[in-house]
């Protein structure tokens, strides 16, 4: 379903470019905007992960205990072993960048090592290798580039209509059409490319919990981020939003929900979901990396699942457990 999703909002956001460049007109204005936007994309597709790295000041995890909880979720996974950092930050959360999975890392902050357990932090890094798996800096890229493009467009009908170089013969919409054009295409492009930023989200945590095989402990995780996020500052990432949907939990202070201005879902559902995944058995990762799900216990045994609150409600979250490794 969240492939499908996807596809669906990259084909609306598609189609909104075309419709913009119908109105802009001429094929030369469209090709010049995509061109741009294209480029300025791959050039922060190619060299994101530095950038977000040094601003960050994330250092490698050699040695750390974090990068053996990687290689076992990577080797689990079957995927290639990404590079591992840590982040003197005191706000709990963790990030995933890199173009493609032979070329990506993973970071963790010293917050998040300092209040989740072993098994909580696995959750996490396998939510941040499922980003890996997706492939998800490529299609947030694809959506950058085309609404970077409708932008372009959307200014260029405006300078054009301004400057009066615009030939109202050839106009398909008239002037009030066009200004509104003008003014909610980027704001429509900005809210779909929320929305895919959602949904990989939402299927970041469901293949995260089946490479861990434990969706509660990964829910656990969030529900204990979401808590430090909302009262522990990120100076860097206050200065640099755009950097914000890289992270497992906003690390602004807006307080999220599913809104149309969000780039994460709101926790509580995320939890939610987790939560019935357990309940209905959840998923293994398999040898080789194929996902199964896990067989139902033999008749008379209790599952795991059988004491997960019903959805709606807040999961028990261990606050007795300090540090990642108890």
């Amino acid at each position: 379903m969240g492939y499908a999703r996807t596809a669906l909002l990259l084909a609306a956001l598609t189609g909104l470019f075309l419709a913009v460049g119908y109105v802009v007109g001429g094929q030369g204005g469209i090709v010049i905007a995509f061109g741009i936007a294209l480029a300025m994309n791959l050039f922060a597709y190619w060299n994101a992960d530095k950038i977000v790295l040094r601003m960050y000041g994330a250092r490698p995890a050699d040695g750390h205990e974090l990068e053996r909880i990687v290689a076992a979720l990577a080797e689990r996974a079957g995927m290639p072993m990404p590079k591992v950092y840590i982040i003197d930050q005191e706000q709990p959360n963790a990030f995933a960048t890199g173009r493609n999975p032979e070329n990506a890392a993973v970071a963790a902050t010293t917050g998040l090592l300092r209040i989740l357990n072993r098994d909580e932090v696995a959750g996490v890094m396998a939510h941040e290798l499922a980003h890996v798996r997706n492939r998800d800096s490529l299609i947030m890229t694809m959506t950058a580039v085309l609404a970077g493009a409708i932008g372009m467009l959307a200014n260029m009908l405006m300078f054009t209509g301004l400057a009066g170089g615009r030939d109202d013969r050839s106009n398909p919409l008239g002037p009030i059409a066009s200004l509104a054009v003008m003014l909610l295409a980027p704001l429509a492009a900005m809210l779909v490319q929320m929305a895919i930023s959602r949904s990989r989200e939402y299927e970041a945590d469901r293949i995260g919990a089946a490479i861990c095989g434990q969706p509660r402990a990964l829910a656990s995780a969030l529900a204990k981020i979401s808590r430090g996020a909302a009262v522990i500052d990120n100076q860097v990432a206050e200065a640099n939003p755009a950097s914000a949907h890289l992270f497992i939990i906003n690390p602004l202070h807006a307080r999220a929900s599913d809104g149309l201005f969000t780039t994460h879902p709101n926790v509580q559902n995320r939890i939610d979901r987790l939560l019935a995944m357990e309940a209905g058995g959840g998923f293994a990762a398999a040898e080789g990396g194929s996902l199964q799900r896990r067989p139902a216990p033999p008749s008379g045994r209790p599952s795991r699942a059988s004491s997960i609150p019903q959805s709606g409600r807040r999961p028990t979250v261990d606050r007795g457990t300090r540090g990642p490794w108890g």
